[in-house]
């Protein structure tokens, strides 16, 4: 959590650690104002002993994604918080009117609501986009609402917290961002309520540019599995074409075309002598239909090593889309497509001395050889990758000034 992760920590009056949650018993959807304010209810500025929360319900099992846990666990400190301020007396909340506290405090449980619908809902192996973009923005709007109402002095014990959270994510000349660190370099009591706003203001902006940073993520995971989707189809239908007829894609080398009596043709699974016969005759004869799909095997396994021993430089990724995961999906058709062209190129002379292939084994070496090659291509994949995760939280340039 960003800058929430802070406020049960500050040095002003802290919350019972033990303080009970209230039932989010809401429809999803419902306006802030159908919300039930604690403080309503109870009596807004009562003491703290007059004031009772409904019990708080058991939370489901544990959900399949850590992203879903990291926003529950969000929520039910935020609804913390928005209980501890309604016990608050009311001097410590006389910056902000009743009507104006209790407005506040049912838009948080609403922004709370909407976040946990979106936590909790679906049980999709890969996070959906949307729904991780919806609990982020409703847990910080939560937040933005929640600094609205606390006292200025929990602002002022907060204010490292969330001069961290706006560094990590604000370019350095940023004007927000600027105005914090001003206020960050010169520790005052007498904060104001301008102060309040131009903080507000700022984490705000900063926990947009970290959504927009997860967006980027989602959208390069996209394209990348989107491509990897491309190529295994497209791998199946060599396979397929090679399978149906063997003939169109054969992969078979005359090593001896000048010895007559001991020239052979070899094929990935067999080989024949040609006793001076047609050699499309004899590559009819040899060749199998498993020969193009066990060099795309061969060439899928190669580069599933290598593509292994690559992934040793993509450092792991906090988003909840797996990039590394993504990466190493792209690398097996990729390596089963470059290990048949390998050869093809090879069959057809492109590469002067490499056409005189002489028996089967040599011929699985070099779609070993042009299955691991692929990391020639994707390589580049790699290196854009761990740009794109090296640029979330990590805002060290100035983009009016370059990187």
């Amino acid at each position: 959590m960003e800058p929430s992760t802070e406020h049960a920590r500050g040095d002003q009056e802290p919350g019972p650690a033990h303080e009970e949650h209230p039932e989010p018993a809401r429809r999803v959807g419902a306006h802030p104002a159908d919300a039930p304010t604690v403080g309503a209810a109870d009596g807004a500025g009562d003491a703290p002993s007059g004031n009772r929360e409904s019990p708080p319900q058991p939370l489901p099992g544990v959900t399949a994604r850590a992203w879903q846990e990291e926003s529950l666990a969000r929520a039910a400190e935020i609804l913390t918080l928005a209980n501890w301020l309604n016990r608050l007396p009311p001097e410590k909340r006389e910056h902000i009117g009743v009507g104006a506290d209790q407005a506040l405090d049912a838009a948080i449980r609403w922004h709370v609501a909407e976040a946990q619908c979106a936590a909790r809902d679906g049980k999709r192996i890969r996070p959906s986009g949307a729904r991780v973009a919806r609990a982020a923005a409703h847990l910080d709007a939560a937040e933005a609402d929640l600094l609205r109402r606390v006292p200025l002095e929990f602002v002022r014990g907060q204010l490292p917290s969330l001069h961290a959270h706006i560094r990590r994510h604000l370019p350095r000349d940023d004007p927000r961002r600027l105005r914090v660190e001003k206020l960050a370099r010169d520790p005052r009591d007498d904060l104001a309520e301008v102060h309040r706003e131009n903080l507000i203001a700022a984490v705000r902006a900063a926990s947009s540019a970290a959504e927009r940073e997860q967006q980027r993520v989602r959208s390069f995971c996209t394209i990348v599995y989107g491509a990897a989707a491309g190529l295994t189809a497209l791998a199946s239908a060599v396979a397929l074409v090679a399978a149906v007829d063997p003939r169109a894609l054969a992969l078979c080398f005359q090593p001896q075309p000048g010895a007559e009596e001991n020239a052979r043709l070899v094929c990935p699974t067999g080989q024949d002598l040609l006793r001076g016969r047609d050699v499309d005759v004899v590559i009819g004869e040899t060749v199998r239909s498993l020969d193009v799909p066990l060099v795309m095997f061969i060439g899928m396994v190669a580069a599933g090593v290598t593509g292994s021993i690559a992934l040793r430089h993509i450092r792991g990724t906090a988003t909840p889309f797996g990039v590394p995961v993504a990466l190493a999906v792209l690398k097996l058709p990729t390596g089963a497509l470059s290990a048949v062209l390998g050869l093809l190129l090879m069959r057809g002379g492109f590469v002067p001395g490499l056409t005189a292939l002489d028996t089967t084994p040599q011929i699985i070496g070099w779609a070993v050889l042009f299955g691991a090659s692929q990391q020639l291509l994707t390589g580049l994949v790699d290196r854009q990758a761990q740009q794109v995760l090296d640029s979330v939280g990590n805002k060290t340039y100035t983009p009016s000034g370059g990187s």
